[in-house]
C-alpha cells in the first residue's frame, strides 16, 4: 500500500499536480489521495506552496555563499544583523552555524561585481570579525525536496 511519504514526495516534486494525478502516481484514487494531502496539511508538514523561479532567467546567475564571523553574540547585534540581511534584495537565506563560522548567507546576484556593494554595506553596517565570500562555479544539484525517510 502506498504511504503518506509517497504522497509527500510527489508533492515536493510538483505541488501543482491535480489530486487525480498525484493519486495516480502513488496508486490511490482521488478521495483517499485528497485525505492524505489534507492530513499532511493538518500536521503542518507543508510550510507553504511556492513556485520555484529559474534564477538564471531572472538574470541572477551567480550564487555566493558568505560566511560571517562575529565577536558580538548579543540579541541586539543579531536583531540588527538579521534586519540588515533581510533587507538585502540578493539575500536568499541565512543560517546560524556552530564552529568557526557564525552565520552562512546564500546570496544570488547578476554578476560577481554586484557582490562588492553588498559585502561593503554589510561590513560597514555591523561589527564583524571576518567575512568570506565563496562563489559557486556551477550547479551540480539544486533541489528544495527533502529526503523522505
Amino acid at each position: 500500500m502506498p504511504s503518506i511519504e509517497d504522497t509527500a514526495a510527489v508533492l515536493q516534486e510538483d505541488a501543482s499536480l491535480s489530486v487525480a494525478e498525484i493519486g495516480n502516481r502513488v496508486g490511490l484514487s482521488s478521495t483517499p489521495c485528497w485525505k492524505r494531502i489534507q492530513r499532511l496539511e493538518a500536521e503542518a508538514s507543508f510550510k507553504k506552496r511556492v513556485a520555484i523561479i529559474d534564477q538564471d532567467k531572472l538574470g541572477l546567475g551567480v550564487t555566493v555563499f558568505v560566511s560571517v564571523e562575529t565577536e558580538d553574540h548579543s540579541g541586539e547585534w543579531l536583531t540588527g544583523f538579521a534586519k540588515l540581511v533581510g533587507a538585502n534584495a540578493g539575500g536568499a537565506g541565512i543560517l546560524p552555524h556552530a564552529g568557526d563560522v557564525d552565520y552562512m548567507l546564500r546570496v544570488v546576484v547578476p554578476t560577481s561585481a554586484a557582490m562588492t556593494p553588498s559585502t561593503n554595506g554589510l561590513i560597514a553596517a555591523v561589527p564583524l570579525k571576518n567575512v568570506t565570500s565563496r562563489f559557486a562555479m556551477e550547479k551540480i544539484k539544486s533541489t528544495t525536496a527533502l529526503p523522505i525517510p
